[in-house]
């Protein structure tokens, strides 16, 4: 049974939505507060009749009207609507065509959209990330913190769940078990849950076999006292409830990447590379710079060209300019999102065979098995499969290509949280150099040395994971290419960008926070220019403490004033109340000029 509430409206977002829709995506998000339109349409033509009139009724009606009106946010409403649509990576041209003209993954973000526009009560969400690029994920997480409502949601985001749940409803072994906590504590619970009931099991197995071992020892003496306690021992054996042996959370792939051959110190020197398509420029001038055993990820909104980049570094694109040199012994391995490698009309056994022609029967199966394929599966056509099962048959092949160079677009898609866990696991196990393209924050966050941020054209380079980008990006993407006033869009000039591109590679290159002009100072200057530093950023820091108290201090002095002014037995006392009005401006006008004080001085001890 399921039960809510009279009255509780609830909002559901299907994985897929593909539901017919002629009107724009803008009249599709009006329409779910129809409550209110039809209110302003009524303010509307309460505000016409009241023009020259005094008819008190009219303007009483008119003026509740407009209490609930506000009340229910209708002066807000049509800004929270864009708000929405933008945050979830619509433009302005976007909010005039029809939903039926979008394309799947738009019309889902559209029912997001209108769904968190329409504020039920309860909110269903079915895999809510999957058309989300990472900008479009944290703006929906911040929504969803501030939600006044209930979130019941399915996905795959770990990063996500993270952030997000305060509760997770796991379904293991066809029952529904809660565990309080995000997705982490879930994780840790579950798993030692597991291992309790795995423990609890061995123990009654243990117990089992050493009294059925005693029962055949009893009877094994043939007399009748020995008999007699045998059985007696039978009927207590019998009664015991037995405990099942809890299944396996889930059947596992297995994965390990190991380059066939160890590749020369530098992998991939990209230099002064550059795309278009039409009049949209991806990139120009980009410099990136690996080597071995680094493992970069990129990250960007969707359509910024993060996926040409890979596919023109893995030759399977042309690039306009630029050139893309490979180190000694570089073999490359390429995962494509698209799985388009793939060859729809082969069988899973044929598509291993074909690439790997050495291999012998007996591998080809046990590697298929590894990746869950058994029996007759291994006989089925790609074209039958699943995105999650074509994911991990393009695992497979990657896994037994050996390379030391692998190039991987979207590795986590479509698979479920184990299995992300599994390639987790090996890429973190792998020795090799790693390029990657992810909107998995969770698998960016712990298996990426260094982020390239793709935006505006231009790569933000971070020497840490995803942590580190979000505490560094405003940083970094103000002040990566110096104090240049020149743009950093795609459109800056060729020469410029040269040099832009040249300081980019030099920071990418680098494995230090120490900046290429430090590197020409000796040793002995560089020594004493960081001790001045440390010097003033400690006297910074105590200024900053000295702000932080005085705000502190005042911030009571504020909080006991404004006591004071609201206490009824004050209400009377009119020269107090004036003493305390002109306390309160006075505190308040103070508190202003030290919260500015207090930016100066935090943004100058960063």
């Amino acid at each position: 049974s399921v039960i809510m509430p009279k009255g509780i409206s609830v909002g559901y977002l299907a994985q897929e939505n593909d539901t017919s829709c002629e009107e724009t995506i803008y009249e599709m998000m009006l329409s779910k507060r129809k409550d209110l339109t039809e209110m302003e349409n009524t303010l509307e033509k309460l505000r016409s009749e009241l023009e020259g009139s005094d008819d008190h009724e009219l303007i009483q009606r008119y003026s509740t009207l407009s209490e609930e009106f506000e009340k229910k946010g209708g002066y807000t409403y049509k800004s929270m609507l864009t708000g929405t649509l933008k945050g979830l990576g619509f433009n302005d041209d976007d909010l005039d065509r029809s939903v039926n003209t979008r394309s799947g993954g738009q019309k889902t973000r559209a029912h997001l959209a209108s769904l968190l526009f329409s504020q039920p009560d309860l909110i269903i969400l079915d895999e809510p990330t999957n058309h989300l690029d990472i900008a479009a994920t944290e703006w929906l997480e911040t929504f969803l913190k501030n939600y006044k409502g209930t979130v019941l949601l399915v996905s795959h985001d770990r990063y996500f769940l993270d952030n997000i749940v305060n509760k997770v409803i796991a379904i293991e072994e066809r029952q529904l078990i809660t565990y309080q906590g995000n997705f982490t504590a879930y994780a840790e619970k579950s798993e030692a849950r597991y291992e309790a009931r795995l423990n609890e099991w061995y123990r009654q197995q243990e117990q089992i076999h050493h009294e059925e071992k005693v029962i055949e020892k009893l009877k094994s003496f043939n007399r009748e006292k020995s008999i007699k306690r045998a059985e007696s021992r039978e009927k207590k054996l019998e009664k015991i409830e037995r405990i099942d042996k809890p299944e396996a959370l889930k059947d596992k792939m297995r994965l390990t990447l190991m380059p066939r051959n160890e590749s020369g110190k530098d992998v991939l020197d990209v230099a002064h590379l550059a795309k278009s398509f039409d009049s949209l420029k991806l990139f120009d001038s980009t410099d990136i710079f690996l080597k071995r055993g680094e493992h970069v990820a990129i990250i960007g909104g969707n359509g910024t060209g993060k996926t040409t980049l890979l596919k023109i570094i893995a030759g399977l694109e042309a690039a306009d300019d630029g050139t893309i040199t490979l180190g000694t012994n570089v073999r490359v391995g390429y995962y494509d999102q698209e799985h388009q490698e793939l060859s729809e009309e082969k069988t899973l056994f044929e598509e291993i065979s074909d690439a790997y022609p050495d291999l012998d029967n007996t591998r080809i199966r046990n590697t298929l098995a590894a990746f869950l394929f058994t029996g007759e599966d291994v006989y089925k056509k790609v074209s039958a499969l699943s995105g999650g099962e074509k994911g991990r048959l393009s695992l497979a092949k990657l896994m037994l290509s050996g390379a030391n160079f692998l190039i991987l677009d979207e590795p986590t898609n479509h698979l479920d949280i184990e299995s992300r866990q599994i390639l987790q696991d090996a890429v973190n196990n792998y020795d090799g150099t790693l390029l990657y393209v992810s909107h998995d924050r969770y698998f960016v966050n712990h298996t990426a040395h260094r982020i390239l941020h793709l935006s505006n054209g231009r790569f933000y380079p971070y020497n840490g994971n995803y942590d580190y980008f979000l505490e560094k990006r405003a940083d970094v993407e103000k002040n990566t290419f110096g104090n240049t006033s020149e743009s950093l869009s795609s459109n800056t000039s060729g020469s410029k960008a040269g040099t832009l591109g040249q300081e980019a590679r030099a920071f990418n290159s680098s494995s230090s926070d120490t900046s290429p002009a430090d590197k020409d100072l000796s040793s002995k200057d560089l020594w004493q220019k960081q001790k001045a530093e440390q010097s003033r950023m400690k006297r910074q820091q105590q200024l900053l403490e000295k702000c932080e108290k005085k705000i502190s201090s005042l911030e009571e002095e504020l909080k006991e004033t404004e006591k004071n002014l609201s206490d009824p037995g004050n209400g009377q006392n009119l020269s107090l109340l004036t003493e305390l009005t002109k306390k309160q401006a006075a505190l308040n006008d103070e508190l202003e000029a030290l919260y500015e004080e207090w930016d100066r001085l935090a943004a100058d001890t960063q």
